[in-house]
């Protein structure tokens, strides 16, 4: 699976059964309140939980006890947070679509939940042409909500929200892109990973111009994927696996461009 950006803020709500907003804040979504002093207890003693599958059965008996509270989707978030420092991709779909049910505009949900199935795409499933239509539904709804639904915490900076809806959003146009390149849609793909790696500059996601590159190596545009790849070189220290798909990509660009190198000499490579 595509390891993706932790998203910072999908704790932010361990105390949101009493957190008010502040004055000075721009209207916003309802905070969730507990109903009775039980709730809250038992939501916050539920929210103490660590490990993902603890903490989806911690959610699922609260939600069991307490079916219309407001506070469930946040233990369900805390599941897939948990899930997703797991890197367990097949658990993070079932929770995030646990959370989609109790908030359908949730943008953390929205976004996990396209990144693992576009990630997962494969052309021999099933169940493809479903899984087509829910990554775009979910992508490009997390696109249209983020603004309106997306909760920051409290004390986040302006510059740190920014952060937060931009990652969000690039990683939206990521499965995007992702499911383009997957069905063939080069031009569609090359336009979505673009615009994910233009919202995401502070942290640069390797498989974002990895994926661009195949994307503009399909268009033709070798000079342009060479770009795109020798970028997803450099950012993919760390990844050998993608390391090494990347540079693989590259050598083949380069002997179609006739260009010697990027930047600097490289290694010869290994025999």
């Amino acid at each position: 699976m595509k390891t993706v950006v932790l998203i910072l803020v999908i704790c932010a709500g361990a105390a949101f059964a009493e957190q008010q907003p502040s004055p000075s804040a721009a209207p916003a979504r309802h905070v969730p309140q507990a109903k009775t002093h039980a709730e809250y207890n038992d939501y916050n003693a539920a929210y103490a939980i660590n490990g993902g599958a603890a903490m989806e059965k911690a959610a699922d008996d609260f939600a069991a006890k307490y079916p219309t509270s407001e506070l469930r989707s946040y233990l369900y978030a805390k599941a897939l947070h948990e899930y997703q420092s797991e890197d367990n991709p097949a658990r993070m779909l079932s929770t995030g679509n646990k959370l989609l049910q109790i908030d359908p505009d949730n943008a953390i949900a929205l976004v996990l939940t396209a990144t693992v199935m576009a990630d997962s795409l494969a052309d021999g499933d099933k169940d493809r042409e479903q899984k087509v239509t829910s990554i775009r539904k979910n992508a490009s709804h997390a696109l249209e909500t983020v603004n309106s639904s997306f909760v920051a915490p409290a004390n986040a900076t302006p510059e740190q929200i920014t952060a937060y809806k931009n990652t969000l959003q690039s990683m939206a146009h990521s499965a995007l892109g992702i499911v383009a390149l997957k069905s063939a849609e080069d031009s569609s793909a090359e336009s979505e990973l673009k615009a994910a790696a233009e919202l995401n500059t502070s942290q640069p996601d390797p498989y974002i111009w990895y994926h661009l590159a195949l994307a503009q190596d399909h268009l033709k545009k070798y000079d342009a994927a060479l770009v795109s790849v020798n970028r997803a070189v450099e950012y993919s220290t760390g990844n050998r696996d993608l390391g090494d798909l990347a540079k693989g990509e590259q050598k083949r660009l380069l002997t179609l461009t006739g260009a010697q190198t990027q930047d600097k000499p490289q290694s010869p490579a290994p025999k």
